[in-house]
């Protein structure tokens, strides 16, 4: 069995989440595994949770009018 797991944004569509599924059982199924054996699990997250280079992704963010 294999399990993919993948954190994210929680700004990606029920339509999306179902392409980048499929495309990542797609890759595993290149590799050799079986699709029934690909399980992926997606774990949104929200954008102020995380962090980059010791800034949250929130601080990222150009401010409206600037």
């Amino acid at each position: 069995m294999t399990i993919v797991t993948v954190d994210m944004w929680e700004q990606y569509t029920a339509d999306q989440k179902r392409r980048l599924v499929k495309d990542i059982t797609n890759a595993f199924v290149k590799a050799g595994t079986a699709a029934g054996e690909v399980n992926i699990i997606l774990r949104e997250n929200p954008e102020r949770c995380w962090a980059q280079g010791g800034r949250l992704c929130d601080d990222f963010k150009i401010p409206e009018g600037a």
